[in-house]
């Protein structure tokens, strides 16, 4: 197993073990590698599952959870005003205000109700997701859209500074766009690197340079956006201080460190 593996596997089991509540009942379990270890760590907890209804954020984290023996259940059939206890997830990329990116697998939307109905978001990468600034390394922005509306979306994103935003392929060129599990396209937008909270307050501003906030909310005003790879704002206990549910930027990020140590960092109070 690679390096990198290995950071990812204990990224997760730290996250695990620090944030899996005790008597849990709704769980969300992201996408990508890294979840791939969350799960294991869950089941390495040896804790009685067989109660907790596990959401998954598409149809890779769902068998991911069936494989491993749990209860996965669609976030549709969540009951009204049930609050996931934590959702784990990872990212493309997150800054040092633990604003992320994500949606390189294509289930950013899903991704995003589901870090939204939770109380709070724990993020587990390894260190080479860790950036000062989003688009530092990752260089897009993906964005979910309705099909009909993907060209005129292009060219919006192209007035907002967007260099070449194109629609995503699959992986066999002949099959044309890649399709998320709604049936919408993604567009890849790539802009400069975002700019932090540090970098607003110490004045800095650059050529097309956008703060994370701002571009997320100017992308998702056009019309056939469904939603923004850029997770930001208010964290889960911010957003319940403000009376509502959950909040779409974690609360804590968890990176596996090539010496095979993990790096905590925390969302400001």
């Amino acid at each position: 197993m690679s390096n990198v593996e290995d950071a990812k596997r204990a990224a997760a089991k730290v996250a695990v073990t620090n944030h899996y509540p005790k008597d849990a009942r709704w769980v969300g379990i992201g996408s990508g590698t890294t979840i791939v270890y969350v799960v294991e760590a869950i089941k390495a907890l040896g804790v009685d599952t067989s109660l907790t209804h596990y959401v998954p954020t598409g149809y890779q984290s769902r068998q991911l959870i069936l494989n491993a023996g749990l209860m996965a259940v669609e976030f549709d059939a969540i009951p009204p005003g049930t609050v996931l206890d934590v959702a784990f997830d990872g990212a493309d990329e997150v800054d040092d205000d633990l604003n992320c990116i994500k949606g390189g697998g294509a289930c950013l939307f899903q991704e995003k109700i589901v870090a939204m109905q939770s109380k709070e978001f724990i993020c587990v990468a390894d260190s080479r997701k860790l950036q000062s600034n989003l688009l530092s390394n990752w260089k897009y922005v993906p964005i979910e859209v309705a099909p009909i509306a993907a060209y005129r979306v292009l060219r919006k994103l192209e007035e907002l500074g967007s260099v070449k935003p194109a629609i995503r392929t699959s992986l066999t060129p002949k099959e044309g766009p890649l399709k998320t599990d709604q049936g919408f396209f993604i567009i890849d937008a790539p802009f400069p690197p975002l700019l932090n909270t540090a970098d607003i307050a110490a004045g800095k501003t650059g050529s097309g340079a956008w703060q994370v906030d701002a571009l997320a909310r100017h992308i998702k005003q056009i019309a056939g956006v469904l939603e923004v790879g850029l997770f930001s704002g208010m964290t889960g206990p911010q957003a319940r201080s403000a009376g509502g549910v959950g909040g779409q930027r974690p609360v804590a990020a968890y990176f596996g460190m090539p010496d095979g140590s993990v790096s905590v960092r925390k969302a400001a109070a």
